[in-house]
């Protein structure tokens, strides 16, 4: 039987700011991004499996991915390498601060998700892509085979 691949699309608001930047990115500002996760695998061949034909329902990959883009969505991320840890400290500025150990791209945040997907993928299932917008024009894509 043929591999396939199927995509689920996820949607999300978040600021960051990129500590040591030279340019206007390394002040907080905001994104609506758009986070496509491509898995690959093949379909179920057993009449018996409620979900033969697939090679996961899509509502398990939403079941994965959701709480990794819940904790993104109206979050500020700031490098917690960088004075802005600070600012978790105070917790005035921003209720929903996470800081990670590293500078928060696109590019970075992507080698992070595609770290917290691939442990909770079955043995069949394979992740293939993910796609990261970060504005209309800009995105950054990871692939299974490049790395």
């Amino acid at each position: 039987m043929d591999n396939i691949r199927i995509t689920k699309k996820f949607n999300f608001e978040m600021a960051h700011a990129l500590y040591g930047y030279d340019g206007a990115c390394k002040n907080i500002h905001g994104h609506s991004y758009l986070l496509s996760v491509t898995i690959k695998g093949k379909p179920i061949n057993d009449s018996s499996n409620p979900k033969q034909g697939m090679i996961m329902d899509f509502t398990d990959l939403k079941a994965i991915v959701k709480p990794i883009v819940d904790g993104l969505d109206h979050a500020t991320i700031l490098n917690a390498n960088s004075p802005h840890k600070d600012l978790a400290n105070k917790n005035i500025l921003f209720e929903k601060l996470v800081l990670v150990n590293y500078q928060p791209t696109c590019e970075n945040m992507l080698i992070d998700i595609a770290n917290k997907i691939k442990p909770h993928l079955s043995a069949s299932v394979q992740l293939h892509h993910l796609y990261l917008q970060e504005t209309p024009s800009s995105y950054a894509e990871w692939y299974a085979e490049d790395n």
